[in-house]
């Protein structure tokens, strides 16, 4: 139960709901949570055992439409209400300022909230950003590396060119009989002359 209610309150504040206008039970309920803008609603297990009891009393009374109760404040309903006019006017002020008491402490929860949903999006946008960024380093060197070894071709079919020629040129002195050192060492010098270059123009590889 709301606080504002404490100490019979509300069953004073129902003789006042009652006075408005017939109600059933139902209407009774939909009507305090309206009065606290959704912030408070009482159980059917609160206020069902309090319009009997008000019944009970003689300050209310009710018919029965479509199946339902629906409840009437009688004159001795009203002469409490009269009397006790000061009483419900503490009662409305207190309403109010409960009102706005709870709502200001929604606020200041909702407020938290959005602060903390703000750090949680910032602190994802980063992490994006990062991930971002090591994604675009890592494309850029992919696109190096293919941007090389497209450049590099020309080296590499020198490379192929070269053992060619080496496979060849042995082939040619089997041929011619075996091999003199002389012209193993020529064809060693020109092989690694021409490794040489290809090595330089591949940077090292």
């Amino acid at each position: 139960m709301s606080p504002v209610f404490g100490h019979g309150r509300l069953r004073l504040y129902l003789l006042k709901l009652l006075d408005e206008a017939p109600r059933h039970g139902y209407d009774v309920i939909r009507e305090l949570e309206d009065r606290f803008m959704g912030l408070y609603t009482p159980s059917a297990g609160t206020v069902y055992p309090r319009l009997a009891r008000l019944e009970a009393e003689g300050l209310v009374t009710h018919d029965v439409t479509e199946g339902r109760k629906v409840y009437h404040i009688t004159d001795a309903g009203r002469g409490e209400l009269a009397a006790r006019q000061g009483d419900l006017d503490d009662l409305e002020a207190q309403i109010a300022g409960s009102v706005r008491d709870l709502a200001t402490e929604i606020r200041s929860e909702v407020r938290g909230s959005v602060t903390d949903l703000r750090a949680e999006l910032k602190a994802a946008a980063k992490d994006m950003r990062r991930q971002t960024r090591a994604e675009d380093r890592q494309a850029r060197a992919e696109s190096r590396a293919h941007r090389a070894d497209h450049e590099h071709r020309p080296e590499v079919d020198e490379l192929e060119q070269v053992a060619q020629w080496f496979r060849s040129e042995l082939l040619s002195l089997a041929r011619h009989g075996a091999p003199t050192r002389e012209s193993v060492d020529e064809v060693r010098q020109i092989v690694d002359a021409a490794l040489t270059e290809v090595r330089r123009a591949l940077g090292g590889r």
